[in-house]
């Protein structure tokens, strides 16, 4: 890193480590700021914010107030996140900056042995974890998401065939493999920058984690169908419910938001998708959806959630998030799901999902939902996939975690009328 870099790097955490807005649109409107920055500025910075939202608990303790500090917590980071040597450090500092951080080199363990602290979590966060797992658990599932993630996509079956698509991205350099369990996905390690590729501007390449790819072969949706996604956002899961419906059938993309909708429409186009019908609604329960009551053949809830599934990629969310927003999140998931319930006919199904690894939002939801309509009941997720030959088996639910399935946390419950 220059002292260029890091200047910039201190300038963007000003606003970052406010923890008001997404971390990535923060780092985005900086770069458009900043057109001048090159690649490898881009990239030193970016890799420098994430590795101190990553590792805030530890820089906490030694950089006390660093949201004020964002200069020192930057060069923290470098230490501890990026492995930056002594002599890195002093070519980037003013003496009394090195005298600051001196610590980190004079000390093999300079930070208390408190969980929170250790994990790399909030204190409110690891009180919730707490009842659920032992701290071996936890400390593993810290590990997991501060390790960086893979690029997941998606073959568009309207398009391509995954083989015919890893075959041809091999021949072309790119370290590429076939997903374990999604049929249609391709991971690659290495992240690369694919919104240029022919590929992907025609369409046959969508951008979406395994986890997710996985909801739409839990839905099932089949040719000829009624299927609502009834929190769509940019409709990355609607953009494969398409796929699997041959673009037979009809498909309604609900959101509260206009922005992500607008996001999806050119989406669509790209990808082929004929059957997707947005619409933007007020709330869950607007007037235009009663008109959809009992009518439904397949309801998709990717409800909103506290996202602590996807902290390899959003790490900023676990300071984003506290007990007051979770508390309102679980009611809204609750208020969702059962409106979203109203739509299914008597042989239809509902597919409720999070991308979070708390029980609160998960198990307890669905759980909250059977015994307010007991006329519903779960159908096995593990023997659902085994339908397409997928060997995943995670009980009754879909729970995937990073550390077991490199994929984002995901959870999944599938419901049926009795």
């Amino acid at each position: 890193m220059t002292p260029a870099q890091l200047n910039h790097t201190a300038a963007v955490l000003t606003d970052i480590l406010t923890f008001k807005q997404p971390a990535d649109s923060i780092l985005a409107a900086y770069f458009r700021e900043h057109k001048k920055l090159g690649r490898q500025d881009r990239y030193e910075i970016a890799e420098t914010v994430f590795a101190v939202l990553r590792h805030y608990q530890k820089i906490s303790a030694i950089v006390p107030k660093p949201h004020t500090k964002p200069r020192q917590a930057a060069l923290a980071a470098l230490i501890i996140g990026r492995s930056a040597d002594a002599d890195l450090i002093r070519h980037l500092t003013e003496q009394e900056e090195a005298e600051n951080l001196k610590s980190l080199f004079d000390s093999t363990n300079p930070f208390p042995s408190t969980l929170h602290i250790t994990a790399e979590l909030p204190e409110w966060l690891i009180e919730i974890l707490q009842k659920h797992y032992d701290e071996t658990a936890i400390l593993r599932f810290s590990h997991s998401i501060n390790q960086p993630a893979p690029l997941d996509i998606r073959v568009n079956t309207l398009k391509s065939k995954r083989d015919k698509v890893l075959t041809q991205l091999q021949k072309e350099g790119f370290a590429a493999q076939a997903t374990p369990f999604s049929p249609w996905g391709i991971r690659f390690q290495d992240k690369p920058s694919l919104n240029r590729h022919p590929l992907f501007l025609d369409g046959t390449l969508e951008i979406q984690d395994e986890g997710s790819q996985l909801l739409a072969l839990l839905l099932g949706a089949k040719r000829g169908e009624i299927v609502v996604d009834f929190c769509a956002g940019a409709g990355g899961k609607t953009l494969a419910i398409a796929a699997m419906m041959a673009n037979k059938g009809r498909i309604y993309a609900f959101d509260i938001a206009e922005k992500r909708l607008a996001n999806l429409k050119p989406r669509m186009a790209r990808a082929g998708a004929a059957n997707i019908h947005p619409e933007r609604i007020s709330s869950e329960t607007a007037p235009r959806i009663a008109r959809l009551y009992g009518k439904a053949d397949r309801v998709l809830v990717d409800a909103p959630c506290s996202g602590l599934g996807t902290l390899r990629r959003n790490p900023d969310l676990k300071y984003r998030q506290s007990p007051e927003t979770l508390a309102s999140l679980q009611a809204q998931q609750a208020a969702i799901l059962a409106e979203a319930s109203k739509l299914v006919n008597e042989k239809g199904r509902l597919v409720y999902a999070t991308c979070s690894i708390l029980p609160e939002e998960n198990e307890m939801q669905v759980q909250h939902f059977l015994e307010s309509h007991p006329d519903w009941h779960i159908v096995d997720c593990a023997s659902l996939l085994s339908n397409y030959k997928i060997p995943l088996d995670t009980g009754v639910y879909l729970r995937l975690n990073t550390e077991q399935h490199q994929t984002d946390g995901f959870f999944a419950a599938v419901l049926e009328r009795n």
